[in-house]
C-alpha cells in the first residue's frame, strides 16, 4: 500500500480526534448562563471558563517548540489525549468553580499539543498533490468539532444535566486515545523555535500586520459574540433551555461551507485581499444587525455572521501561506497567535461591558473593532500587485 493510501485509511481517526478536540475546548461555552445560575458566579466569571482556555492557544505557537523539543506525534497524542479526558472528570462531580477553572487551564495546556500533532499527521497523512484537499478537510473537522461541542453539550444537559455532557466526551476522548494506537509511528514532530529576530522582522513587514491585526479583531468579535449570545438569549427568554443555547450554534455550519468554498469566492471577487474587504463588510452588517435583533433573529443572523468570519479567516490564512516566504512555520505560528490571542479578549473583555451597560454597547464595542480592522485593510495595500509576491524575511 502507498503512503497516500496509508495516510487516507488513516484519516478517520485524526478527523475523530480533532473533533473531539475542539469539542472539549468549546463545550462549556452554552453553558456559561447554568453556571451563573448553579454554582454562584457573576457574568465576567463564568466567562473566564473560555478565556483561559485561549490563554495558551494564543502562547503556544511560540514556545511549544522549545518546550517540548522533539518527539514523535503520536507519543504526544496519545499522552495529550489522555490527560485531555482525565481533564473532564472534575466536570462530573465538583461544584467547586475554582476546581473546574483549573481543569480549563490544565485542557488549554493540552490542546495546542494536541493540535500540533494532529496537522503534522494530517500533512504526513497526504499523497503527493493532496495536502490542499487533506488541510481542508481538517479545516472542516475543526469547525464542525466548535459546532458539535457547543450543540451536543446543549442538548445533553437540556435531556440529562449538564454533567453528561463532559461525561460523554470523556468517553469519547477515551475511545479516541483507544484508536490512536493505530497510527503509524512517524518520525519527530518538526516543532517552531523561533528567535525573538525573526519574530521583530516578521512584525515589521506591513503585510503581515495587517493580516495579523485582521485576525486579532475577527477572532475577537467572534469569541465575544459567541461567550455572550447565550446571555443575550437568556435576557430575550427567561425560559430558554440548554437545548435552544446549543442550537444557537446552528450557524457555524453555514461557515463551514464558506471556508471550503473560500477558493471560489476568491476567483469570483478577483482577489484574496477583495474577498477579505468584502467578508469584513458583510461581518460588520450582521454584526449591526445583532442589535436590533429578537430572538428568533439570533438564529438566522448566526448562519450570515459564521458565513462571513470563517470566509475571512479560510481566505487570510491562504494567503498568509503563499507570500510567508523561507519562514513560512514562524509566519503561521505568529498567525495562530495573533488569532488566539484576539478570542483571548473578546471571551473576556465584552463581558464587562455587558455587566456595566447591557448588549447595545457590547454590541458598539466589537463593532468598532471592526471598523478599525476595515480601516486598516481599505488603507494599507490598496495595491493588489503589493500582494502578489512573497514578502522578504
Amino acid at each position: 500500500m502507498s503512503n497516500g493510501s496509508q495516510g487516507r485509511a488513516h484519516l478517520p481517526i485524526i478527523i475523530f480526534t480533532t473533533v473531539l478536540t475542539f469539542s472539549a475546548l468549546y463545550a462549556p461555552q452554552p453553558l456559561l448562563p447554568l453556571f451563573v445560575r448553579e454554582l454562584g458566579v457573576d457574568l465576567s466569571l463564568a466567562s473566564l471558563m473560555t478565556t483561559v482556555t485561549f490563554v495558551p492557544l494564543s502562547i503556544a505557537p511560540l514556545v511549544y517548540g522549545v518546550l517540548l523539543g522533539s518527539i514523535t506525534p503520536k507519543k504526544m497524542l496519545q499522552v495529550a489525549v489522555f490527560c485531555l479526558a482525565l481533564a473532564e472528570i472534575p466536570f462530573l462531580f465538583s461544584s467547586s468553580y475554582s476546581l473546574l477553572l483549573g481543569a480549563r487551564v490544565l485542557q488549554g495546556m493540552l490542546i495546542p499539543a494536541i493540535l500540533t500533532a494532529l496537522m503534522t499527521y494530517t500533512a504526513q497523512a497526504s499523497g503527493r498533490g493532496e495536502l490542499q484537499r487533506s488541510m481542508s478537510i481538517y479545516i472542516a473537522a475543526t469547525i464542525f468539532g466548535g459546532f458539535s461541542g457547543r450543540a451536543v453539550a446543549g442538548i445533553l444537559a437540556n435531556w440529562f444535566g449538564w454533567r453528561a455532557a463532559f461525561l460523554v466526551l470523556l468517553v469519547s476522548l477515551l475511545v479516541a486515545f483507544w484508536a490512536l494506537r493505530y497510527l503509524p509511528q512517524e518520525g519527530q514532530l518538526k516543532l517552531l523555535k523561533p528567535k525573538p529576530r525573526m519574530l521583530l522582522e516578521i512584525l515589521q513587514n506591513r503585510r503581515l500586520r495587517l493580516l495579523y491585526l485582521t485576525v486579532f479583531c475577527l477572532f475577537l468579535v467572534f469569541a465575544g459574540m459567541m461567550n455572550f449570545l447565550p446571555f443575550r438569549l437568556s435576557e430575550l427568554n427567561s425560559q430558554a433551555t440548554e437545548m435552544a443555547t446549543g442550537l444557537l450554534y446552528t450557524g457555524y455550519l453555514c461557515g463551514l461551507l464558506t471556508a471550503l468554498g473560500s477558493g471560489r469566492a476568491v476567483k469570483f471577487f478577483g482577489s484574496d485581499l477583495r474577498t477579505i474587504r468584502i467578508g469584513m463588510v458583510g461581518y460588520l452588517l450582521v454584526l449591526v444587525g445583532f442589535a436590533f435583533s429578537g430572538e428568533v433573529g439570533l438564529y438566522v443572523l448566526m448562519f450570515a455572521f459564521c458565513a462571513a468570519m470563517f470566509l475571512v479567516h479560510a481566505t487570510c490564512s491562504s494567503l498568509l501561506n503563499r507570500i510567508g516566504g523561507e519562514q513560512k512555520g514562524i509566519v503561521n505560528g505568529l498567525y495562530v497567535a495573533f488569532y488566539y490571542a484576539g478570542g483571548m479578549v473578546g471571551s473576556f473583555f465584552p463581558g464587562l461591558v455587558y455587566r456595566q451597560w447591557g448588549w447595545p454597547a457590547v454590541i458598539l464595542v466589537l463593532t468598532i473593532v471592526v471598523v478599525l480592522s476595515l480601516v486598516l485593510l481599505f488603507r494599507l495595500g490598496n495595491s493588489e500587485e503589493d500582494w502578489s509576491d512573497p514578502v522578504g524575511v
